[in-house]
């Protein structure tokens, strides 16, 4: 078997440190012990995309979409396979490591996606993005952290706390959505998301999309009173 490799580290702002790995074309983004995320594994990713992009109302005719997390850019691909060609796709990526491993040693991973005209790379937190924005996002997609209960960085926490949710609420244009992914089901988060003032369902999603692998969960939430016309969207799990 081929071993991994270390190819780079990156600390983390507020503690901790990410890992890169490869082995043979695999790819592999660690913090510890605990493996973030796999090039083999994109399924759920994915499924943030496209299930937030189908609720979007119907007409729209320019959607403003924001990603919080580049990762291994598998829902920011998503999304432009997705959306329209005038669309607008915002990705905020806290670390500027990953960024570069994106451009550099990920590059064949990513398929050209951040070079999409459609794109635009914010270097920064995307809850400080959020909390200036006003009615500027159609979407807003967060694969922060490992969901709503933080590992990497306790600042992470405040993105879905009440506040960070109200900001964010305030962040989306009229019928706006807000899609959440988590590496686990939170009833406590789903309950944070109705005070708030979201009407939200939790879907399951598989890591590996059709091929099955660990189920994860998606949050789909839009501001309440703002979901006519609306798309249909299936709420059964995703296998």
């Amino acid at each position: 078997m081929i071993p991994w490799e270390l190819l780079d580290t990156a600390a983390v702002p507020g503690g901790g440190e990410l890992r890169l790995k490869r082995r043979g074309g695999e790819f592999s983004i660690m913090l510890g012990s605990n493996e973030l995320m796999n090039s083999r594994l994109s399924g759920s990713e994915e499924a943030l995309a496209t299930l937030a992009a189908a609720r979007l109302p119907e007409g729209m005719t320019r959607p403003r979409m924001l990603i919080g997390g580049l990762g291994m850019g598998f829902t920011l691909r998503a999304a432009l396979a997705v959306l329209p060609e005038n669309a607008e796709v915002t990705v905020a990526e806290l670390v500027p490591a990953v960024i570069g491993w994106a451009k550099g040693p990920m590059a064949a991973v990513f398929a050209g996606s951040l070079d999409d005209p459609r794109v635009t790379l914010h270097e920064g937190d995307v809850a400080a993005l959020i909390g200036t924005a006003s009615r500027r996002f159609d979407a807003i997609l967060l694969d922060v952290d490992n969901g709503p209960d933080g590992l990497t960085r306790a600042e992470n926490d405040g993105l879905y706390s009440p506040a960070g949710l109200g900001a964010t609420k305030r962040a989306l244009g009229p019928g706006g959505v807000l899609a959440v992914w988590s590496s686990a089901p939170d009833p406590a988060f789903t309950r944070r998301l109705a005070q708030a003032g979201f009407a939200a369902e939790a879907v399951n999603a598989r890591a590996n999309g059709k091929r099955g692998g660990a189920r994860h969960t998606i949050w789909l939430a839009t501001a309440q009173g703002g979901q006519a016309g609306a798309k249909s969207v299936k709420t059964r799990p995703i296998t």
